[in-house]
C-alpha cells in the first residue's frame, strides 16, 4: 500500500465514528447483506425521494473493512440520484478489480483508499458488501437479505 498510515487512519476513523451506523426513520430501501464467508452482517436502509437519495445508513457488524467501506459509501452517495449512486458503485467494483482510471478514482473520494484491497483477496468481499447491497437495493428494488457469494 502507498501509504498505509493513513488507509490505516481512515478505517480507523469510520470504524469508531462512523457518520451513518444508526436506524433511520422512513426508510424506502432496506436490504440486508450478508457475507458467509466471513460473518459480515449489515442491514442497509435508503430513503429515496425523487430519485435522489436523501438519506442512508446501516446496521450491522462485521470487520473493520466491511464497516468503513459501508460509511464511506453512504458519505458518497447521500445527496445523489439513484443513478449516479449506481455508477458510483460501478466504479468501486471495478476498482476492486484494478480496472479503473485515475479520474474515476478519484471521484471516489475517501472511498479510494479501499483500492488495494484487491491484493488482499479475504478481504474484497468485505469492502465490496455495502455497495453490491446498494447496487442491488436500487437496481433490481430488492428488500431483503442478499449475500456477497457471487462476487
Amino acid at each position: 500500500m502507498a501509504n498505509n498510515t493513513f488507509y490505516n487512519e481512515i478505517l480507523t476513523e469510520h470504524n469508531i465514528h462512523p457518520t451513518h451506523k444508526h436506524e433511520i426513520e422512513g426508510a424506502n430501501f432496506t436490504l440486508e447483506g450478508v457475507n458467509p464467508s466471513c460473518g459480515d452482517d449489515i442491514i442497509l436502509s435508503l430513503k429515496v425521494e425523487d430519485d435522489v437519495i436523501t438519506d442512508g445508513a446501516y446496521v450491522g457488524d462485521g470487520c473493520a473493512v466491511s464497516q468503513a467501506s459501508a460509511d464511506m459509501m453512504l458519505d458518497l452517495v447521500i445527496g445523489r440520484t439513484k443513478e449516479e449512486a449506481l455508477r458510483l458503485s460501478d466504479i468501486f467494483l471495478r476498482m476492486i478489480k484494478g480496472e479503473i482510471t485515475e479520474e474515476e478514482h478519484e471521484e471516489l473520494e475517501e472511498a479510494g483508499i479501499l483500492q488495494d484491497v484487491s491484493h488482499m483477496p479475504a478481504r474484497v468481499k468485505c469492502a465490496v458488501l455495502g455497495w453490491h447491497t446498494m447496487e442491488e437495493m436500487l437496481r433490481e428494488g430488492k428488500t431483503g437479505i442478499t449475500g456477497t457469494e457471487g462476487f
